[in-house]
């Protein structure tokens, strides 16, 4: 397993392509959610995401000459898939039920919303004590700087708490949850097939609670095919398989921060593709989260070698 971490991608590269790709995958989320209810969506996206992997898990196999997990390996691979998928089912929906109940209510903006659900980059260090995983205070500080910078670039009006936004902060609670469970896992199984079982139990779950809460029209699907295809297959299969991959490489508390930037690369990309503007405020923001990942990552020239062998 040591190996395994040492070769390939470094971690922290695969979560900031993976926030890059959530990033860029709002706007597809939010044409999907205009044909279908939350989740409809969530079911549509996590089942492609999971069958998108499949052909990667065949050349995997293939490529390194393996077969399917047996034994302890194959306990553990669905015990964690069946983890993940259920956080990751808790986490999505959560999210778009305090969206949906902020847009109806209007006592505040998805910017806001963003922010909360985003609070896993403080949860996840605490949760991680409990398994006795501790870091720098460079990381911290890090946390610190990236939340303000996410509040420059999320909330853009008053910060009163709403009924929707205990939804959000539950959200944020599963997405750290669904972290923990992927960093105890990750280096244990194969990461490919973890990925595409915890799509695989999240799409089946999303359904099944769709089935009795949600009107299921063809029309609404065919509209919204192609915002599922995006976010199924890159969204989903892409970016959280990169998620599972650089987790394996990169301690949970630096995963968390740099997946929290998604928040600057969904602005970005709102000004390059959609061309909306970015206020100062905005880019404040993201130089401050950009500031805050590169704060975590510095370490004193006395605590690489130590760091490495971990």
């Amino acid at each position: 397993m040591e190996n395994a971490k040492r070769r390939g991608v470094p971690g922290e590269v695969s979560l900031l392509l993976a926030a890059v790709i959530w990033g860029g995958a709002f706007v597809a989320q939010s044409l999907g959610g205009d044909s279908l209810g939350p989740l409809s969506f969530n079911a549509s996206r996590s089942l492609i995401g999971a069958l998108a992997l499949v052909p990667v898990i065949l050349w995997n196999d293939r490529k390194q000459g393996t077969g399917r997990p047996k034994g302890r390996e194959r306990w553990l691979l669905w015990l964690g898939g069946a983890l993940c998928g259920i956080c990751l089912t808790l986490a999505v929906n959560l999210q778009q039920v305090a969206i949906a109940w902020v847009d109806a209510s209007g006592r505040a903006n998805v910017g806001k919303i963003g922010f909360l659900t985003a609070m896993y980059i403080v949860l996840v260090p605490i949760l991680s004590l409990f398994l006795k995983k501790r870091v720098g205070a460079n990381v911290y500080a890090g946390i610190l700087l990236a939340l303000a910078g996410m509040y420059l670039l999320c909330v853009k009006e008053g910060f009163a708490l709403g009924g929707g936004d205990v939804y959000a902060l539950l959200a944020a609670l599963m997405f750290a949850l669904q972290i923990i469970v992927i960093d105890i896992f990750a280096p244990k199984v194969d990461n490919i097939r973890l990925s595409a079982l915890q799509f695989l139990v999240c799409g089946a779950l999303s359904g099944a609670l769709a089935l009795g809460t949600e009107t299921q029209l063809a029309r609404a699907y065919r509209d919204a095919l192609l915002p599922i295809l995006y976010t199924g297959v890159l969204s989903s299969g892409v970016g959280y398989t990169l998620q599972i991959l650089g987790q394996r490489r990169c301690r949970p508390q630096m995963a968390s921060l740099l997946m929290s930037m998604e928040s600057a690369f969904s602005a970005i990309f709102g000004f390059l593709i959609l061309h909306q503007k970015m206020t100062g405020r905005e880019l404040t923001g993201c130089a401050l989260m950009l500031a805050a990942v590169l704060l975590a990552q510095w370490k004193p020239r006395g605590e690489r070698k130590t760091d490495e062998s971990v």
